[in-house]
């Protein structure tokens, strides 16, 4: 049987990842990936979540919150957002590669009586009072299972997440859209088409809040999507309905 050598390669880096964990100074220790699920190796996108402040109703009483963490994938924000003192958080995701593998870091790190790992599907029943979705930042089909977490074929899990946003939102709540804008430096989606998106699902922007990547390829010169990778910015959108 032949296997593609990029698909093999991937094999191979999942299975050290699996074994030596990825650190995650945000939580101060390792968050250990599966193949196929996306691994948080790009720390500025869980640095923005570790350091927004939070809901101003999830401040007050943070002991008696509630949050989802839709496309949880390793489970890594769900973890974040247990660090930062909310009472429950509920961690979804459609792939079941990604829900066992978001239990058991929710295992490996002693959160699994405060992480519910729910799924397969995008939102739990139910309200919260911050809704956290990072989907795959590319609208482009994936060509294997490798690449699932990093495209989102015709943006279909954002526009799930905005449209049902507002129903699974608490009085005071917030939807927290984590979102790179590399597809927009590509040509696959204008800035437009993200803010009308947001406009038709009835929702507010409260503040962007954006990082630089810190990630290798961003100075490649040699990369061939270095122009697009060097302008790149990651924004965490504050929503709310």
């Amino acid at each position: 049987m032949a296997v593609p050598l990029r698909e093999l390669l991937g094999v191979i880096g999942a299975h050290q990842w699996r074994l030596k964990g990825i650190d995650v100074p945000a939580l101060g220790t390792r968050i250990h990936p599966h193949y196929g699920v996306f691994a948080p190796v790009r720390g500025e996108y869980v640095d923005l979540v570790a350091r927004t402040p939070l809901p101003p109703e999830t401040r007050r009483s943070p002991a008696t919150s509630t949050a989802f963490d839709l496309g949880t994938g390793t489970g890594v924000l769900a973890a974040v957002l247990d660090r930062r003192g909310i009472d429950r958080v509920v961690a979804t995701d459609i792939s079941p590669r990604a829900l066992t593998c978001a239990r058991e870091n929710a295992h490996r790190l002693t959160l699994s009586d405060r992480i519910e790992v729910s799924g397969p599907g995008l939102f739990p029943e139910g309200r919260a009072d911050l809704v956290l979705c990072n989907p795959p930042w590319l609208p482009a089909r994936p060509t294997s299972s490798v690449e699932q977490g990093v495209y989102d074929p015709d943006s279909t899990m954002l526009h799930s997440f905005l449209a049902g946003l507002s129903a699974h939102l608490q009085p005071g709540g917030e939807g927290w859209l984590v979102l790179s804008d590399l597809a927009e430096h590509l040509g696959l989606r204008t800035r437009r088409q993200l803010l009308d998106a947001i406009r038709a699902a009835r929702l507010r922007v409260v503040e962007k809040i954006d990082t630089r990547p810190r990630h290798p390829r961003a100075k490649d010169a040699t990369d061939p999507l270095h122009a697009a990778r060097s302008a790149e910015t990651t924004s965490l959108w504050r929503l709310t309905a």
